[in-house]
Order: structure tokens, then C-alpha cells, then sequence
């Protein structure tokens, strides 16, 4: 085998080993948790994105980023943001590589749910019964589910 050869292959090697699958819940767990279908804990979902996709890779805005090859209802996941403790919202978001009509056309056909325009305007956020949202981002989408932090215990 020649040295070029074996340096192509160890550095494919390393490329594999790098990659990371994701685990099959994360359809249900993430995109659920997104349409507002489950309980929202910062915590859980943080160590859950931490075991999919690795250490976040950044905190900003009150949240942690992940970054990761990941789709949701057919489309390509950019970004996926948990809240930290600073924020007072508990919140699970996700940018999608897909304009708010297309994400809410995708999300429509594969879980039946649907995000109606807030206004007339050119950008109206669109929301759903439970609560999701999807908002207009730079060119794409940016959907998220939040809730004000429950009170302490005995408060």
C-alpha cells in the first residue's frame, strides 16, 4: 500500500470515527418536544442534544447550540437550542433549512399538525394549537416550544 494511499485511509478513518449517529428517538424526542407533544426540562433536553450531537458550541441568547447532521419531517436541522438557567423561559428550538410555508407544509403531512399564520403581515409567525411556533430566520425557519419555568416547590 502506498504512504499516500494509507494517509487517505487513515484520514477516513478518523473522518468515520468522528461521525456520530443519531440516535432513532431523536424524531420523536426532539421534533416532539419542538411541536410542543412533551413536558419541556431544560435539563433532559440538554443532556439528550449533549449525547446526540455532542458538546454544545455555543452558549448565547439564554441557550445552548448544537450543531449536527440531523431532519426533522423531511427537513435539514441547522441549529437546536436548549435553554440554560438564565432564561426565563424553558425552551426547545431548531433552525430549519426550509422557508416557514415549506417547514409548516412538511410538518403538516408527516404529523398532522397545523401552524396557521398569526397575521396578514409578510412575515407572520405561524402557531399551532399547542403552542409550537415558526418564525421567519434569516431565509429559513426557526421553530420552538416555550413555557415559563414552573414555581419552586412551596411557592
Amino acid at each position: 500500500m502506498s504512504g499516500k494511499r494509507r494517509a487517505a485511509g487513515v484520514l477516513l478513518a478518523f473522518a468515520c470515527a468522528g461521525a456520530q449517529a443519531l440516535p432513532s428517538t431523536f424524531g420523536p424526542v426532539i421534533g416532539g418536544a419542538l411541536l410542543c407533544r412533551s413536558q419541556l426540562d431544560n435539563a433532559y433536553f440538554h443532556a439528550y442534544l449533549s449525547t446526540a450531537l455532542g458538546p454544545s458550541t455555543r452558549r448565547e441568547g439564554g441557550a445552548h447550540w448544537f450543531k449536527g447532521d440531523a431532519t426533522l419531517w423531511g427537513k435539514q436541522v441547522l441549529d437546536v437550542m436548549v435553554s440554560d438557567d438564565s432564561n426565563p423561559m424553558v425552551f426547545v428550538a431548531a433552525v430549519i433549512d426550509a422557508e416557514p410555508e415549506e417547514l409548516e407544509a412538511a410538518i403538516r403531512a408527516r404529523a398532522g399538525l397545523r401552524h396557521k399564520a398569526a397575521d396578514a403581515s409578510a412575515a407572520p409567525l405561524r402557531v399551532a394549537n399547542p403552542g409550537s411556533v415558526i418564525a421567519y430566520h434569516q431565509g429559513k425557519s426557526k421553530i420552538y416550544c416555550a413555557r415559563y419555568k414552573p414555581l419552586p416547590p412551596g411557592r
